[in-house]
Order: structure tokens, then C-alpha cells, then sequence
């Protein structure tokens, strides 16, 4: 049986006393609970996990208007490639995004050395408590699993939440909205485990109104074994005696209840996730061509808010007053949001005048739209070849 340990100077084990988490259906969902209910979990991990595989680039504005990589500061590479001695920047953002979804926070202690950012230490999940004084001071309460509480400034923590707050500080988490959405599924698995280990699982009965004996019985039994049984009895037909009459036995209303409220808590899930159903491997719903627009609908209304959050963590956590001027961090959301490449072709050929249309882009801003600075006077014309531009070029030379 699995379960969660605790250590006494743990904040965690203070919400399992007092049944924070308890479910309308007598449940305590905790972690571990939470997890084994696969629509959750499938939901956690492809929001984690899409997190951390998509690179969060420090980027710097330059006078002329143009980007460029900021990969002159050291944060460059916490956030890109290595964010701590144990972690590699994408482990850390999977944990950190895991934690934000399941608590609503998410915290790490800056390590600096000569005033620059060169670590990032995830904090434990549930030791962190923020605190905002009345003179409007943010500091953070951190009790570590050992040891005594020690009061950690702002300065020192790089914090950021989930969407919805109550308090403007603290943001709310999955486990604790989804707990009786989770605790009801919990119990539904429960009844189809008492279903499975001790109700009746037969396809039917044969019915006689004579009396069988201990030998007719047993022959009975023997000849639906070696003659009905297996794969390729499946369209085979029994042949009675004695009078017997063969009768289906179909689930009852009550499995036919169970299996609907199984499927409406999966439904629940997907909606407190932004998951669409599709991606919670939900079969009644089709992939098809429509697959594409799924992914523009998972990083419009499920991924985007993250971006934002996470780009507005770094910005106001890791930055000076001076960097925030001018640096800031830029997940490539772009990327996902392109469809294929044959219409991203169609459609910036199009913006570009191909067609007889009025042009309403340029090069440049086509080359922005993949994150490309501006290409100059070396970019080719519309409607010139290589054989064409060598040409030209020969003859400028001469």
C-alpha cells in the first residue's frame, strides 16, 4: 500500500491532521492518490512536461530595435541549460511547473556569487510560507525538514504561481480544487476493484426445470471446457440437453451508473486541467486532420498563461532594476503555434504580395514572425533565381 511519510517539522503533515484535502466522498487526496488517477496525471505530465522541453531564452533589446541572446549573463544558463548542480534547466522547470500545478506555488533560492544569479535551488514543496507585511514587505517563512524556520527575503526567492490567487500572494492549487472531483473518482475505482475481486464476472447461466445429478453436472461442465472455451469458441453455438435454456447475463443499471460516473469525473478533471479531451487520450473523440487545431487550442487556453507567468517570474525575481530595462526572458511559443510548413508558407507568401494581393508584410517582419532579426540588403527579391542574383552580382562587381 503506498503512502506519504512526513517529517514532524513538516508543513505537509500539518494539512494531513487537519484533513485539509478531505473529499466529499471521505477521501484524503494526497499526492500519491492524486497521481494514480490517470486523466490527472496524464494531464500534469503533458503540462510539465511540455514546459520543460520548450527552451526559456534570455533575450536583450537593442537600441536599433532589434534581439539578440543575452548569453553575456550568467542567468543565460541556469535558465537554458544547467539551472543547479543537480538539476539541468529542464528538470527544474518540469519540477517547478509540477509543483505550481499541484500547490498553486512554486519557490527556489537564488544563489549568487559576485551579484549574479548562478544557481536556482528548488525549495521543498509545502516548507515555504510568503509573507506580506503591513508595510507591504514580502518575505518568505522557510522550514526546512530539519532545522530551525529561517525568514528569507524577497530578494532571495524566485517565486511564481498559478493563475488563480484568493489573497494576490498565494496561488490556489490543483489538489486543492480537484479534491472531490478526485476523492468521488477514487471511490468509483474502489467499487470496480470490489466488483472485480468479489462480485460475479459470468457471461451467463443455463437454466433447466429437472434436477441435474453430481454426474451430469460434471460432464457438463467438462464438455464446455474442452468444446466452448477460448478464442475460437467465440461464434460457436451450444448444444443443450435435459431441457436446458441458455440465458445473457448484461450489466445492471447500477455498472452502467458506475461507468458514467467514471467517465464524468475524467470529464471534470480535463475541465479544472485546460487539457483538451483529445490529449487526455479520451477514444470517443477524433484525431484526424483535426489534430492540429488541438495543439493551437492545448497552448492557446492551456500553455499561454504559463508562458506568460513564467517570463513575468524571471523578469521581476532574477532581474536588476537596470537588466529589467532592457533584458527579459521568452519562451518561443511561436513555434507551437505554427501550423505546417506548407502553410506557414501559403500564408507569409500571401502577407508578402504573392498572388496579386497588396503586400501588408515585409521580409523582415516575416523573418520576425521565427524570431529572425532583419536580413538587410542580402535578402533575395520575389521572383529572382540564385542564377539571377550571381548574375546581378557579377555584374556590380564589374
Amino acid at each position: 500500500m503506498a503512502y506519504d511519510s512526513y517529517g514532524l517539522s513538516n508543513a505537509g503533515l500539518l494539512d494531513m491532521m487537519r484533513d485539509g484535502r478531505r473529499s466529499v466522498a471521505g477521501i484524503a487526496v494526497s499526492d500519491r492518490a492524486a497521481l494514480r488517477n490517470s486523466t490527472f496525471y496524464r494531464a500534469l505530465a503533458l503540462i510539465s512536461g511540455s514546459m520543460s522541453m520548450l527552451p526559456l531564452h534570455l533575450m536583450r533589446r537593442l537600441p536599433d530595435g532589434t534581439t539578440e541572446k543575452a548569453k553575456d549573463l550568467p542567468l543565460f544558463n541556469v535558465l537554458h541549460r544547467r539551472a543547479n548542480s543537480f538539476q539541468t534547466a529542464g528538470q527544474f522547470k518540469s519540477y517547478m511547473q509540477t509543483a505550481a500545478l499541484l500547490d498553486g506555488n512554486a519557490y527556489a533560492l537564488k544563489v549568487r556569487s559576485r551579484g549574479a544569479i548562478r544557481e536556482l535551488i528548488p525549495l521543498p514543496r509545502r516548507s515555504v510560507t510568503p509573507k506580506l507585511s503591513p508595510t507591504f514587505n514580502l518575505t518568505f517563512e522557510y522550514q526546512p525538514e530539519r532545522g530551525e524556520r529561517t525568514v528569507l527575503q524577497q530578494d532571495d526567492v524566485f517565486h511564481f504561481r498559478s493563475p488563480i490567487t484568493l489573497d494576490g500572494i498565494k496561488g490556489t492549487g490543483l489538489l486543492d480544487v480537484c479534491a472531490d472531483t478526485l476523492g468521488i473518482s477514487a471511490r468509483a475505482q474502489e467499487a470496480v476493484g470490489r466488483l472485480l475481486s468479489k462480485g460475479t464476472m459470468v457471461r451467463g447461466a443455463l437454466e433447466t426445470d429437472q434436477t441435474l445429478g453430481d454426474v451430469a453436472i460434471k460432464n457438463l461442465k467438462q464438455s464446455l471446457l474442452e468444446e466452448y472455451a477460448g478464442s475460437g469458441a467465440e461464434h460457436d453455438f451450444l448444444i443443450l440437453e435435459e431441457g436446458m435454456k441458455a440465458k445473457t447475463l448484461g450489466s445492471n443499471a447500477k455498472d452502467a451508473q458506475l461507468r458514467e460516473l467514471i467517465q464524468a469525473e475524467r470529464e471534470e478533471i480535463a475541465r479544472f486541467t485546460g487539457v483538451p479531451r483529445p490529449l487526455l487520450m479520451f477514444d470517443e473523440t477524433s484525431w484526424g486532420s483535426g489534430i492540429e487545431q488541438l495543439g493551437l487550442y492545448f497552448v492557446t487556453y492551456c500553455l499561454m498563461a504559463w508562458f506568460i507567468i513564467w517570463e513575468e517570474a524571471v523578469w521581476m525575481c532574477c532581474l536588476t532594476p537596470l537588466e529589467q530595462e532592457t533584458i527579459y526572458a521568452k519562451f518561443n511559443e511561436r513555434a507551437l503555434l505554427r501550423g505546417s510548413m506548407k502553410d506557414q508558407a501559403e500564408f507569409l507568401s500571401r502577407a508578402m504580395g504573392s498572388g496579386g494581393g497588396m503586400p501588408w508584410l515585409t521580409q523582415d517582419e516575416a523573418r520576425e514572425t521565427f524570431d529572425m532579426n532583419p536580413g538587410g540588403p542580402n535578402l533575395p527579391r520575389s521572383g529572382t533565381s540564385a542564377a539571377q542574383i550571381a548574375e546581378e552580382e557579377q555584374a556590380d562587381a564589374a
